[in-house]
């Protein structure tokens, strides 16, 4: 199977990542990828994808990784959700639905009458 998914370069502290294509059973890290199709720099927000050959290789049956499916999402090159990238232990909070406003009981007082004289 291939994959599309990110290598990362740079160095200690500085992070910058390469959006590869690779055969599954090898690691990012052995430089034996197929190509090269972009580049992603987290600490300034740059994001450098060749959409012609993504979706390349997703028509030849490559699976991007989840953080990858969520770049190409933010970049309009697929048209998809944003799948949920935090670990299994870590539950996505869902919005709650607004409380009804609690009101204090309104007690039946009743007006003194006017004294007759």
């Amino acid at each position: 199977m291939i994959n599309i998914r990110l290598q990362r370069r740079g160095r200690k502290n500085d992070p910058s990542f390469r959006v590869i294509v690779v055969d599954s059973r090898r690691k990012p890290q052995a430089g034996n990828y197929l190509e090269m199709v972009g580049s992603y720099d987290p600490r300034v927000d740059r994001i450098e994808l060749n959409a012609e050959r993504i979706l390349h290789w997703i028509k030849t049956g490559a699976q991007p990784s989840d953080t990858v499916h969520n770049l190409l999402v933010s970049q309009k090159i697929i048209d998809a959700k944003k799948r949920n990238v935090l670990p299994k232990k870590t539950v996505a909070k869902k919005e709650e639905p607004a409380a009804p406003a609690v009101t204090a009981p309104v007690s039946n007082v009743v007006a003194p009458e006017a004294a007759t004289a």
